[in-house]
C-alpha cells in the first residue's frame, strides 16, 4: 500500500520544477493530487499525464482560494494534505525597488500561503486533520545582498507556519505545518536564466558543492506530509547541502 492511498492533497505552483516534482511524487504514492498553477496548459499537460487534474490558479486571490476549496470539497469532500509552494524571486538592491514589484511579491509567496492556511484549514479540521507544507527557503532563515523582497517574503512565512502550527496544535486540529527550506534547485528556471558560469557560482556556495534536485525537495516534503513526520509540527526543515550550517 502506497503512503498517501485514499489522501486528497492540493500542491501549488506545480506546473514546473520543484512543485513539478512534488505533485509527481504524491501521485506517485497513490494520493489524489490537485495541481494548480498560473501557468494553465502547463499544468493541465502534467496533471493529464499524471491522471490527476490541474486548475489555473492565481495563489493571490482570495476569491480563487474560495472557489477551489469549495470545488475540492464538492468533488471528493476531504481535504489531507496542502503543499503551498507557489513562489518566485528576483535580485534588486532595496533602494531600487517598485512598490508595486515588492507587493506583488509578497502577494504571491506569502499572502499565497496565508490563503492557503485560511481556506485549507476549515476542509483539513471537517476530514479529521492533515499536513500542510510551506515552502520558505533558506533566505527564510538567513539574509543575502539584493533579495530583501524575496527574504521577507519567506521569512514571513516562516514564522506564519510557526503560528499556525500552534493554533492548529492548541484547537485540537490534528494539523501539522511545516516548512521546508531548500537550498538552490536546479529546476528548468535555473538552466535557462542561468549562464553556466553563474551555477558554478550557486554550487560552491553550498558546502556539497551541487545544487539540488527538485526530487530531493519533493522526498522531504513527503516526508513532512507522511505519518514518519507525526510529531513534528512548525518545525524547519533545511534541505540546503549544508548553506545555513556555515
Amino acid at each position: 500500500m502506497a503512503r498517501f492511498d485514499g489522501k486528497i492533497c492540493l500542491v501549488t505552483g506545480a506546473a514546473r520544477g520543484i512543485g513539478a516534482a512534488i505533485a509527481t511524487a504524491f501521485a506517485q504514492e497513490g494520493a489524489t493530487v490537485i495541481l494548480t498553477d498560473q501557468h494553465a496548459d502547463e499544468v493541465a499537460s502534467l496533471a493529464g499525464a499524471l491522471g490527476q487534474t490541474g486548475i489555473e490558479q492565481d495563489v493571490a486571490c482570495e476569491a480563487g482560494w474560495i472557489a477551489l476549496v469549495d470545488g475540492i470539497d464538492r468533488r471528493h469532500g476531504r481535504l489531507d494534505i496542502v503543499v503551498a509552494n507557489a513562489g518566485y524571486g528576483w535580485q534588486k538592491p532595496v533602494t531600487e525597488i517598485d512598490l508595486a514589484d515588492w507587493r506583488a511579491l509578497i502577494a504571491v509567496n506569502l499572502d499565497g500561503v496565508f490563503l492557503a492556511m485560511k481556506h485549507g484549514i476549515p476542509l483539513m479540521r471537517r476530514s479529521g486533520g492533515g499536513s500542510i507544507v510551506a515552502m520558505s527557503s533558506m533566505y527564510g532563515s538567513v539574509g543575502a545582498p539584493d533579495t530583501a523582497a524575496y527574504c521577507a517574503s519567506k521569512g514571513g512565512v516562516t514564522m506564519l507556519t510557526k503560528a499556525v502550527a500552534l493554533e492548529c496544535a492548541e484547537r485540537g486540529d490534528n494539523i501539522r505545518v511545516n516548512s521546508i527550506h531548500p537550498g538552490y534547485v536546479m529546476t528548468p528556471s535555473v538552466r535557462e536564466v542561468l549562464t553556466p558560469d553563474q551555477v558554478d557560482a550557486l554550487r560552491m556556495q553550498h558546502p556539497v558543492k551541487r545544487l539540488a534536485d527538485p526530487a530531493e525537495i519533493a522526498r522531504a516534503t513527503l516526508f513532512l506530509a507522511s505519518e514518519d513526520a507525526s510529531f513534528m509540527t512548525g518545525a524547519e526543515l533545511h534541505v540546503d547541502g549544508g548553506f545555513t550550517a556555515r
